[in-house]
C-alpha cells in the first residue's frame, strides 16, 4: 500500500499538496499543524499511524498552506485561509460525503467550522483534544509568551531523561520532521490562529455523529475544555483517555475508538493469533466494583461513561502489553497474554490508569458522582480456544481469582508468579482461600502496584 500525492488549487490561487492511500468510505484528516506529505511517510512512527488510519478507509491528507509540498511563500495565514485548504481538497476530489477527523491544535477550529458550513457533506465528526475557545488554553500572558518563543524557535519538543534507544529514536524523527515542514514563522501562526479561535456559534450545526477524544493528562488543552465542547453538541459521543492527546502516534486507543466509530474492522493481530492458538498463556479478568448498584443509583447514561472509561483505560494497557481482549463481560473483560510478564504490567497499567482517573475526577469543579474502582484476577494455563474465544479451567480459574479480589487489587495464582520468578514483581501472600466451584483451598499472591509499594 503506497499513497498517491497530487496537487489542486484553493480559491485565492494557493497549491495545496494532498495524498490519498487506502481503500473504503472517504475520511479526510484535517491538518492543524505545519506537516510533509512525503516525509512523514517516510518516518516511522508518523507512517505507522497514517498506515492504520488507512485500514478500511480511503485516508486523504493535506499539507497546509505555508508547510510541506504546498505553498509556503503564501502571504495571509489566518484561520479563515486555512479552512479554504480543506475546501480546496475535497472539492478537488469531488467528495459528495466523508468522515472528518482531525487530531488537536488547530485542526479542531478547522474542522468544526468546515462542518458547520457543510454538514450535508460532513457525516462524522471526529475530534481529539479540541475546544471552544482558544482564549481558555491559557492565560493572555502566557499565550503571547508561548506564542512569541514558537515564531522564533519552533513548537517545543520535551524530551524525557529515560527515554529507551528507540525512543530516543522517534523523538528524533519527530524533531526533524518538524523543522524541516514550516518555518518557524508559520509555526507561530498557526498557534496565534488557535488562541484566537472561537467556535462556541457552530456548536448548535454540528448535529452529525461526533466522536470527542480527550487524552487526561493534555498539556495543551486542558481536558475540562474537551469536555464543555462534548456537552454542547447535540449528538456526541465523549471518550476520555489517559495520556496527554498532542501525540497521536503514540496512542493505540485513538486509532482503535476510530475504527470502532466508524464501524471499520480493525486488522488481525500477531497477539491475537498467538494468544488463541492453544499452548500456555496468560488470562486477565477484570471486574467493576458494585456495577449494578451504579447503574441503579446513577442511570444507564451516566453508569455508561464509567464502563467507557473503564474500557478505555484496559485497552491502553493491552495496546502497551501484548494483550489481546476476549471478549467484553459486561462489567469487565477478559484478556490473554502469550507472556506473563505482560499480563502482570497490563494489569499494574490499568491500576495506575485508574487510580489516576479517580485524582483528576476529584480535583475537577465538579465531581463526579461515582468513582471507578476495579479487581483484578490472573492464572496462566493452557485454555481451549474455539471461535476466538478460550475455555477450561485456566479461564474458569482467573475469574474466581478475580471475584475473591477487593475493589483496587490484583491477584494472581501461585503459577503466576513462579511464572515471573526474578523478575521485579513485587507479591503478598494472601495465603489460602477456597474458590468457588474448586474443591481444594489454593493459595493466591497480590501484586504490589502502588508508587509507595516498594517501601
Amino acid at each position: 500500500m503506497d499513497q498517491e500525492i497530487g496537487f489542486c488549487t484553493t480559491s485565492d490561487g494557493v497549491n495545496i499538496a494532498y495524498a490519498t492511500l487506502g481503500e473504503g468510505p472517504p475520511l479526510v484528516y484535517v491538518t492543524g499543524w505545519p506537516g510533509h506529505l512525503s516525509l512523514e511517510w517516510e518516518t516511522p512512527v508518523a507512517r505507522h499511524l497514517i498506515e492504520e488510519l488507512a485500514e478500511g478507509a480511503t485516508l486523504i491528507r493535506y499539507d497546509m498552506r505555508g508547510s510541506g509540498l504546498s505553498d509556503r511563500d503564501v502571504g495571509e495565514l489566518s484561520l479563515e485561509r486555512w479552512i479554504e485548504d480543506l475546501a480546496a481538497v475535497v472539492d478537488h476530489l469531488k467528495l459528495d460525503q466523508f468522515a472528518l477527523l482531525s487530531l488537536g491544535l488547530l485542526a479542531g477550529p478547522i474542522a468544526m467550522a468546515y462542518a458547520a458550513e457543510h454538514p450535508e457533506r460532513v457525516t462524522t465528526l471526529i475530534l481529539s483534544s479540541a475546544f471552544l475557545r482558544g482564549s481558555e488554553l491559557s492565560t493572555p500572558e502566557r499565550s503571547k509568551t508561548m506564542t512569541d518563543y514558537i515564531s522564533a524557535y519552533g513548537f517545543p519538543l520535551s524530551m524525557d531523561e529515560d527515554l529507551d534507544q528507540e525512543d530516543l529514536k522517534k523523538f528524533q524523527d519527530v524533531a526533524r520532521l518538524q523543522k524541516r515542514s514550516a518555518s518557524t514563522e508559520v509555526q507561530g501562526a498557526v498557534v496565534r490562529a488557535m488562541f484566537s479561535a472561537n467556535s462556541e456559534k457552530l456548536t448548535e450545526r454540528l448535529t452529525m455523529p461526533t466522536l470527542l477524544l480527550h487524552g487526561q493528562s493534555d498539556t495543551v488543552v486542558p481536558f475540562d475544555l474537551g469536555r464543555k465542547l462534548a456537552a454542547r453538541l447535540p449528538n456526541a459521543k465523549f471518550v476520555p483517555f489517559l495520556e496527554s492527546s498532542a501525540a497521536p502516534w503514540q496512542q493505540g486507543i485513538i486509532v482503535e475508538e476510530i475504527r470502532r466509530f466508524l464501524q471499520v474492522d480493525a486488522p488481525a493481530d500477531d497477539h491475537a493469533k498467538v494468544a488463541t492458538a492453544g499452548g500456555p498463556v496468560t488470562i486477565l479478568f477484570t471486574d467493576m466494583e458494585s456495577s449494578t448498584a451504579l447503574t441503579q443509583r446513577l442511570g444507564d447514561a451516566k453508569a455508561q461513561e464509567l464502563v467507557r472509561a473503564h474500557n478505555t483505560i484496559v485497552r491502553e494497557g493491552l495496546q502497551a502489553h501484548g494483550g489481546t481482549e476476549i471478549k467484553h463481560t459486561g462489567d469487565g473483560i477478559m484478556a490473554s497474554f502469550p507472556a506473563t510478564s505482560g499480563a502482570l504490567e497490563c494489569a499494574i497499567a490499568i491500576q495506575r490508569g485508574l487510580a489516576a482517573l479517580r485524582q483528576a475526577q476529584a480535583d475537577q469543579a465538579e465531581p463526579l458522582e461515582a468513582t471507578l474502582n476495579v479487581r483484578i484476577g490472573l492464572n496462566a494455563g493452557e485454555p481451549v480456544a474455539e471461535e476466538d474465544d478460550l475455555f477450561g479451567t485456566a479461564v474458569q480459574f482467573a475469574a474466581r481469582i478475580c471475584d475473591h479480589a477487593e475493589p483496587g487489587q490484583i491477584l494472581t495464582s501461585d503459577v503466576v508468579r513462579q511464572l515471573v520468578a526474578g523478575k521485579d514483581f513485587l507479591f503478598s501472600d494472601r495465603g489460602e482461600v477456597a474458590l468457588r466451584g474448586f474443591e481444594d483451598p489454593v493459595r493466591l499472591y497480590e501484586v504490589r502496584w502502588r508508587e509507595d509499594d516498594a517501601g
